[in-house]
């Protein structure tokens, strides 16, 4: 290949998929020169599977990107066109908010913020190559016309791209998304410069044509009466301007998929790549789960101006035909035309042990990973890592310390943890019992947790930050207020109680005393307190989530500092776990393998035990 010069910049950042956009925009904020590449320029944030945004655990990790700077959540309140809060039914530590979202509209929107933002160049061109200088660090990375870009830091957010090979029955394609050209150059040279690669799979459902769709078959799922935005920053509501639709598998269908099981790359041992345990193909389903005679499917459009929809629970590598076939099985589609045809898709990806914490290579100086390149799938695990990742290259850069979450800050710093601590044999998911402080890293209070570290970085404004304080200061004030008001025993106020099957009071009672009872709520008592403030929705959300969660939440506050303790504990980045007696030779290998930094991430590694960990401490202060 002839090369040329084409320049220079900060950061190159390979891929515009969620990842890439929230690495580069991170990066370009702040102050460094970022080039985002990417195959095609009508490829920026696709959402080659289901168009929505967030889900249980999702919808945290979108908040808390919100609420330190990024951009997902801003965006999805401008393309989204159904909202849903899911879990209501349970407490607030599992609300998660999911949208479904206009595909193009989304695309659009992201495309638009990466051409308008400073320090920022986009630009459609395949990267083939990444340099390296004399001290084996990043120097410079090459595309497929020869255009070679010197640079300081790289990030790789290759999505299913990389080596992608794509599964249609008997038909083996070498293609990335949607049909999209895969990166094979790419995915060579990574193997070269050393990184363990491994082979994951994922697929996507079938889409059809809502003129051939029989909805009066089909249960109706309308979006929330209402619509929570995703952004802090959001401040009219959204509204809801579609609707989804529930129908089902039967006996019918599990026969089709039963009868042509051989032909399902899945169970011929075609596919090589390790699929997502909590998003299986419809004939996984039906094997996995032999007992059911049913399986949910989920009816969702893609747009609002185009017809297509997407038929969530069918994701599928059958052949086309049998995909047809099965289709026309179930209630509602029985004459749907297939648009598109399900397929499963295969790609590589780095082991995440590689990585600190900062999403940096522990071989490679200055390259960066995020998303289905560390081994996570979904959207929104790409954007988080993507943002945390284009931060710590733009924080090296500038010489300034680096950004690491940790598991007691939210669910970021516990996804990120998860993989580089422990690994993942399969497509990491984020759920919401991944965390340990669930009821701490609630969605609606990303806000108050993390707010501060983003203004701290420069991306969150300081009269942004200044509203999140305000915010917090009314709750307490209202608090405040609360804990000191007294209602004297009333016929009307007990007659409320013992309707709401509470006990009524015989003396006086403050009002934070009966919202802390389980059957009252903050607008039970409102007609009896007729001093209360008019509050935002979401201040009166947060009192009463405080009030009757103050016990449970003085519990996790108290293990997150003893979890911290372990984190203060640092571990020498050149201690030799060979020459400790005492570790277990399982302990040793996999404490050599990660070097983690502190004590607390040490005790996280699968592997090693908590008699390791002690005889760990023993070492460091006896040696050191």
């Amino acid at each position: 290949m002839i090369t040329y010069n084409a320049g220079q910049c900060d950061i190159a950042v390979i891929g515009a998929g969620h990842a890439g956009i929230e690495a580069a925009l991170a990066a370009a904020r702040l102050g460094l020169d970022t080039v985002c590449f990417t195959v095609n320029l009508d490829s920026v944030g696709n959402m080659p599977c289901n168009p929505a945004i967030g889900g249980t655990g999702k919808g945290h990790l979108v908040r808390e990107l919100d609420a330190l700077g990024g951009e997902m959540a801003k965006a999805a309140d401008e393309a989204c066109i159904q909202y849903r809060m899911l879990n209501l039914g349970k407490g607030p530590a599992v609300h998660s908010l999911r949208a479904q979202a206009d595909r193009r509209r989304y695309q659009q929107v992201m495309k638009h913020r990466l051409e308008k933002q400073e320090n920022l160049r986009l630009k459609q061109a395949e990267v083939v190559d990444i340099g390296l200088d004399d001290q084996g660090a990043v120097c410079s990375v090459t595309t497929h016309t020869g255009a070679v870009y010197r640079c300081r830091a790289v990030v790789v957010a290759s999505g299913t791209y990389l080596d992608g090979r794509t599964l249609v029955g008997e038909v083996l394609r070498s293609s990335g998304p949607d049909g999209l050209a895969a990166a094979v150059p790419l995915a060579e040279r990574l193997r070269e410069l050393g990184l363990s690669m491994r082979r994951f799979k994922t697929g996507t459902p079938p889409r059809v044509n809502a003129r051939t769709v029989d909805f009066s078959k089909m249960e109706l799922q309308p979006g929330d009466v209402e619509p929570e935005p995703f952004s802090f920053s959001t401040e009219t509501a959204p509204c809801n301007r579609a609707v989804c639709y529930l129908t089902y598998t039967n006996e019918r269908t599990h026969a089709i998929i039963r009868a042509h099981l051989d032909r399902s790359p899945i169970y011929s041992g075609v596919i090589e790549g390790v699929g997502p345990r909590y998003c299986p193909s419809i004939e996984t389903k039906v094997m996995t789960f032999a007992d059911k005679p049913r399986h949910q499917l989920f009816v969702e459009p893609m747009g609002l101006d185009t017809e297509e929809l997407y038929i969530q629970g069918f994701s599928s590598s059958m052949p086309e035909e049998v995909q047809i076939e099965m289709l026309h099985t179930v209630p509602g589609l029985e004459h749907a035309e297939m648009t598109r045809c399900a397929y499963a898709i295969e790609y590589d990806c780095v082991d995440p042990t590689e990585l600190y914490a900062t999403l940096e290579s522990k071989k490679i100086p200055g390259l960066y990973g995020a998303g289905q390149f560390n081994g996570s799938s979904g959207y929104e695990e790409a954007a988080v890592q993507g943002f945390v990742a284009g931060v710590n290259a733009a924080l090296r850069l500038l010489g300034r310390e680096p950004f690491i979450l940790r598991r007691s800050d939210g669910y970021i710093g516990t996804l990120i943890d998860d993989l580089v601590t422990k690994g993942t044999n399969e497509p990491y998911r984020m759920m919401t019992s991944r965390s340990e402080y669930r009821l701490l890293h609630r969605q609606d209070n990303a806000d108050q947790r993390l707010a501060a570290r983003g203004r701290d970085l420069g991306l969150v404004s300081e009269e942004q930050y200044r509203r999140v304080l305000d915010k917090y200061a009314a709750v307490d004030a209202e608090l405040d207020r609360l804990e000191h008001t007294h209602l004297a025993p009333s016929e009307p106020l007990n007659a409320m109680l013992t309707g709401k099957g509470t006990a009524p009071i015989a003396s006086g009672f403050s009002l934070a005393e009966l919202i802390r009872r389980p059957q009252i709520s903050y607008a039970d008592t409102a007609p009896f307190d007729p001093e209360r403030p008019a509050l935002p929705k979401a201040v009166a959300q947060q009192v009463e989530i405080r009030l009757k969660y103050d016990g449970y939440i003085k519990r996790q506050l108290r293990q997150v500092e003893e979890f911290s303790r372990m984190e203060r504990r640092k571990l020498p980045p050149d201690i030799d776990y060979a020459a400790i007696t005492g570790l277990r030779l399982e302990a040793r290998e996999k404490l050599e393998k990660i070097r983690p930094e502190n004590f607390g991430q040490a005790s996280r590694i699968s592997g090693v035990s908590p008699a390791d960990i002690s005889v760990l401490m023993v070492y460091m202060e006896n040696h050191l």
